[in-house]
């Protein structure tokens, strides 16, 4: 990646983010060539990269048949401009994974289940939706899996998103976290509804991996930022990109001292599609980067920075608190993941650091105020 301090303008950021992950995913997408490819909630954070991705490898690495892609999404916060402008390069289709599947929806060679709720004040308004599409949703598709397998058209790989969530607040000895951790959860809090949905769905894709023998995988995400995240999303990076573009101080919502790693949206992007493709049936992987662990308050530090090198930014860093209660309930102190299983068996290998993650995301969002904010 290049150096944080070049501004560059948004399709060249595009161009060289979509080039590094069809490179570092160059075997995966070969892969996937010639094959049928659905991405539930596509229209999201996660889709934005999920999808441009695919569409790259087809239009300037494909040599011979394409990967076949589709999106299913219900479009809750509506149809992303940046999605809309890719119709007719894949089938993007309107439906709510809570119902049942479209009864034409034919053969899929390979699923990845994206989407969900993922931001805390989302899900904590709509904890029973929550819910659904993390088990209900999830049923349905792996159901659809089984009776294409009966019909002897089994599928090659599915991929179920779950969280770095699913460890709840680790003790200090489980930290960085392995995916052998079983977690310290509430089952009751505000956060419960995605943190043990995200379990409980977990559950499911052993018992039909073990039981049903479907080739289904899951990815542990571990803070993911970037270009597709929503400014009005709610947490952290957003945030503090809507202070500073607001002409604001930064407001941190808690004392600064709670520490994450986070992982540019490249580097996760290549991670699931490793996992999709690569992963052991019934095995869970920690998709996120390993260092360097950093407190919130010098993440906000790190993002003064950027801005006032992007648009000349002049504001500080303040405390504030959220008008929502339960904003800390059960807010994890740590978040850390190790990656070794990912490294060893899929040949994960996170590149981009934090400060020029920072400096990219936020040249995305001088160019997407508006469509982000929808």
């Amino acid at each position: 990646m290049q150096k944080h301090r070049r501004v560059i303008g948004l399709q060249q950021l595009l161009d060289e983010d979509l080039e590094a992950v069809c490179t570092d995913l160059r075997d995966e997408f070969s892969a996937l060539s010639g094959s049928r490819l659905l991405v539930t909630g596509g229209g999201g954070f996660l889709g934005y990269y999920l999808v441009q991705s695919v569409l790259h490898w087809n239009e300037t690495r494909s040599a011979g048949a394409k990967i076949d892609l589709a999106v299913y999404d219900n479009y809750t916060r509506g149809l992303p401009e940046w999605l809309e402008a890719l119709r007719g390069r894949l089938e993007l289709r309107r439906h709510d994974m809570i119902e049942p599947l479209p009864k034409d929806i034919g053969h899929f060679d390979y699923i990845i289940h994206a989407a969900g709720i993922a931001s805390p004040i989302y899900y904590r308004a709509q904890p029973l939706k929550c819910i659904d599409v993390n088990i209900n949703g999830l049923r349905n598709l792996l159901d659809y899996a089984v009776a294409e397998r009966d019909a002897g058209r089994p599928l090659r790989g599915f991929l179920f998103y779950s969280s770095s969530e699913i460890y709840g607040d680790p003790d200090p000895s489980a930290i960085p976290t392995p995916e052998t951790y079983r977690g310290n959860v509430s089952c009751t809090g505000p956060r419960a509804c995605y943190d043990e949905s995200k379990r409980f769905g977990e559950t499911l894709c052993v018992v039909y991996a073990r039981q049903e023998g479907i080739p289904v995988r899951m990815a542990r995400p571990f803070n993911n930022y970037g270009p597709g995240l929503k400014i009005t999303d709610g947490r952290v990076i957003p945030d503090f990109a809507k202070d500073i573009f607001a002409g604001r101080d930064i407001v941190m919502l808690s004392d600064g001292k709670p520490k994450r790693t986070f992982c540019y949206a490249t580097d996760a992007i290549t991670g699931y599609y490793k996992v999709l493709v690569r992963g052991a049936a019934g095995e869970a992987y920690n998709i996120g980067i390993d260092r360097p662990e950093i407190s919130i308050a010098d993440l906000a530090n790190l993002t003064v920075k950027a801005a006032a090198d992007i648009c000349g930014y002049r504001g500080k860093v303040v405390l504030g608190r959220s008008p929502e209660g339960d904003y800390l309930v059960d807010n994890p102190n740590r978040r850390c993941p190790v990656i070794d299983k990912a490294r060893s068996e899929l040949g994960f290998d996170p590149k981009v650091s934090i400060e020029d993650g920072i400096y990219r995301s936020l040249i995305w969002y001088t160019h997407n105020q508006v469509a982000a904010a929808a």
